[in-house]
This record gives structure tokens, C-alpha cells and sequence, in this order.
């Protein structure tokens, strides 16, 4: 993903991406995002959720807010390494991964997972080279 679209994920949620200066000992979010720019919507629109939902449960002892330790791309599918949070939590990522497989990870328009590659990624048809 470009620098400056990292950076505002960075800059927007904070607590979220706090591992960011870690080492990668300590967390893989060191890396940044591993993968295209077609899913920074997506990416943002699960970060807005989190944070929300951390919010409302602030006063709950026992939930322990969401840091995320890496961001990337996987089998053509956004993986989503997280600690903290809770089973409605859980729900958004799997929700979000499982979209990433239906979104082009290079313009974020509608895809489908390739695999007559060596690789799989998840492309629309403009960005699929093979279609």
C-alpha cells in the first residue's frame, strides 16, 4: 500500500496501529500493509468499526481493546492479525476478509479470486492480465 494512504490509517486510529514502531520480533505491523490499494477502503471502513465499537466498550472490565500486529494480503484474501477485542469483533474481520475476496486489490473495484497463476490474488477484470 502507498505511504500516504498508511499514513492516514496510522494517523486515524492510533491505538489501533500503536505496534507500529515495533520491532519485527514484537509485531509485523513494522511492514506496514502488505497489500495493494485497492482495499484501503475497505481496510478503513473496518478500522472505523473497531474504534467505534472499542468506544462503547470502554467501561467494560473485561474487554481489552483491539491492536492490530499485521495488515496483508494472503491466498487473495485480506488477513487481519489482531489482540484484544471480543466475539463482535471477531465477526467484523472475518466480514472484512471474507469481502476482500470479492474486491480487486489494485483499484478496489468488483473482483474475483485468480488462480491460474502461481499466485492467487483477487482482481477485476481490467487488472486480471490473464482474463
Amino acid at each position: 500500500m502507498k505511504r500516504e494512504l498508511q499514513k492516514q490509517l496510522f494517523d486515524n486510529y492510533p491505538d489501533l496501529f500503536k505496534e507500529k514502531d515495533l520491532p519485527p520480533d514484537q509485531s509485523n505491523m513494522c511492514f506496514g500493509f502488505e497489500c495493494d490499494d485497492g482495499w484501503y477502503d475497505l481496510i478503513n471502513t473496518l478500522c472505523h468499526l473497531i474504534k467505534h465499537y472499542d468506544k462503547q466498550q470502554t467501561n467494560k472490565p473485561d474487554y481489552k481493546p483491539v491492536v492490530v500486529q499485521q495488515v496483508k494480503e494472503k491466498f487473495g484474501g485480506l488477513r487481519f492479525y489482531y489482540y484484544g477485542g471480543d466475539d463482535i469483533i471477531a465477526g467484523m474481520v472475518s466480514f472484512a476478509e471474507a469481502m476482500s475476496q470479492q474486491i480487486c486489490e489494485v483499484c478496489g473495484s468488483k473482483g474475483k479470486t485468480n488462480t491460474k497463476r502461481w499466485w492467487i490474488k483477487t482482481l477485476c477484470e481490467e487488472h486480471d492480465v490473464d482474463n
